[in-house]
């Protein structure tokens, strides 16, 4: 698997989660954040959109975004799902990005 496939397949979780975000806790905010960052992370998977040299960083500067903002969250709660959940997620993304099969 490349660094591309790996990232689609953190997109559709991250959308995922947005989804159960709103229908299970009503939150209008997941649903929207994880569509943006969504949209902002396809920007790096599909080539061409981005100059070159751009796509690597880039996707990694917004998942490490995401990092914080998990772990923020868990700090906050206290809870493993989904904050925990998804910080988890988000840093075998990046390991596994970063990995040359």
């Amino acid at each position: 698997m490349n660094a591309r496939v790996i990232l689609w397949i953190y997109i559709v979780l991250l959308v995922i989660g947005g989804v159960i975000g709103l229908l299970k806790g009503k939150s209008k905010v997941s649903l929207i954040m994880s569509v943006v960052f969504a949209v902002l992370l396809s920007f790096t998977a599909v080539p061409g959109l981005l100059p070159p040299e751009w796509p690597d960083w880039v996707a990694d500067v917004l998942l490490g975004l995401l990092l914080i903002v998990f772990a923020i969250r868990l700090g906050k709660t206290k809870k493993f799902m989904p904050a925990g959940l998804m910080l988890l997620i988000t840093v075998l993304a990046m390991a596994l990005r970063h990995v040359r099969w």
